[in-house]
């Protein structure tokens, strides 16, 4: 016999002769309460509560596995000081622009310090998504006027009218002024969620060449928006993989003349230099003529690197599916300030999503129905279990 009783209390044997006392449940209840989040509970998971806490402490009942395991599941405390999720949510949705110059990506670089020594302390940068071709500007400030100077001075004047413009939240790449220039010139302004900066990520990786290039370049740091230019021409000029070409030959349909090719003169230059005028004239047209096929190339190549990329992609994605009405916990951003500090938790909740589309972006809303402005990717929230 597993059970006897013992007076008017109920015990089991278990496997190893330890008796452990049978409980009704609302003491059962109260037993994982104290054990896992108690005076000394250490917020253990659901298994670990069952075997190590309240069986070793000599208690028992039939449904005592199904109860820790629920009990630790629903427990707010350990939900929202639970690790970050890292594996994606949804397979990887890739932006393909159809021509050059038509989408283009922004992004601020900065606060950086320590400041140019013409006050400047941020990189203005866009990238068109097709070519890979960069332009940035330093600035003091980056407000929107500026936001909104720059794009028409060196995008819309250069390379004529973006179809759209993709950006991040911050406010000086949003608001009226933005909407005004994006109406005016009949420009669609997308922006990425806070929680997925990969939907902007040809921009994000730009940032992080641009920085690692002045970082190399730079001496005296606070002569570092001297060396933009270079960096930019640097950039330029190198083949990116995604491409497989150079943003510079599917711009202007040749590869640019390095220093180096000036001072040791290499063979093109050598060439160049021995031909005539018309000869030279003609050349150039027969370059000009074949940049269409440089281009659809470089299409081609970037197709099936995006391929490749997404099959590498998917094979670490777990789905997680969301519906309208569920109860979800949100990421907390490094970047926001929690008066809680080393103490702040990973995840802030619990909200409901009040809408879910097919592409992993949701709605959500407060418990006391206030909507959020901006959508949330999948990546960034999991269920909450009330």
């Amino acid at each position: 016999m597993n059970f006897f009783l013992d007076g008017d209390i109920l015990y089991k044997r278990s496997r190893d002769q330890v008796l452990l006392r049978c409980m009704e449940s609302a003491e059962a209840r109260r037993i994982v309460e104290e054990v896992h989040e108690g005076i000394c509970g250490a917020h253990v998971s659901g298994h670990m509560l069952t075997r190590q806490q309240v069986m070793r402490a000599g208690y028992y009942w039939l449904t005592l596995e199904k109860d820790c395991i629920d009990f630790a599941r629903k427990c707010h405390k350990c939900q929202i000081y639970a690790d970050r999720i890292h594996t994606p949510a949804n397979s990887l949705h890739v932006l393909a622009p159809p021509w050059p110059f038509s989408m283009w990506g922004m992004d601020v670089i900065g606060l950086i310090t320590p400041k140019a020594s013409n006050g400047h302390r941020f990189i203005l940068v866009a990238i068109d998504y097709f070519t890979k071709w960069v332009e940035a500007a330093s600035y003091a400030n980056v407000t929107q006027k500026v936001v909104c100077k720059f794009i028409q001075k060196e995008i819309i004047c250069r390379y004529g009218l973006p179809e759209r413009i993709i950006t991040d939240n911050t406010s000086n790449l949003n608001g009226s002024m933005m909407k005004e220039v994006c109406a005016k010139f009949k420009i669609k302004h997308h922006n990425s969620t806070p929680y997925r900066p990969k939907m902007n990520g040809a921009v994000e990786a730009a940032n992080k060449n641009i920085k690692r290039i002045i970082e190399k370049m730079t001496d005296i740091y606070k002569d570092w928006h001297e060396k933009l230019p270079f960096a930019l021409h640097a950039y330029r000029t190198t083949v990116r993989t995604s491409t497989g070409a150079t943003p510079f030959s599917l711009v202007y349909g040749m590869e640019a003349v390095l220093p180096i090719e000036v001072e040791i003169p290499s063979l093109r230059v050598l060439k160049e230099v021995q031909l005539e005028e018309t000869e030279w004239v003609n050349a150039r047209y027969e370059q000009l003529n074949l940049i269409e096929e440089k281009r659809l190339t470089a299409l081609c190549h970037g197709q099936l690197y995006q391929k490749r990329m997404m099959r590498a992609y998917d094979k670490k994605a777990h789905s997680r599916q969301f519906r309208e009405g569920e109860l979800v916990l949100k990421r907390i951003l490094p970047n926001q300030h929690d008066p809680r500090g080393k103490w702040t938790p990973n995840w802030e909740g619990p909200f409901v999503i009040k809408k879910a589309f097919s592409g992993g972006a949701l709605i959500l809303a407060e418990m006391d129905g206030r909507e959020f402005s901006n959508p949330v990717n999948a990546d960034a929230v999991k269920k909450y279990f009330a």
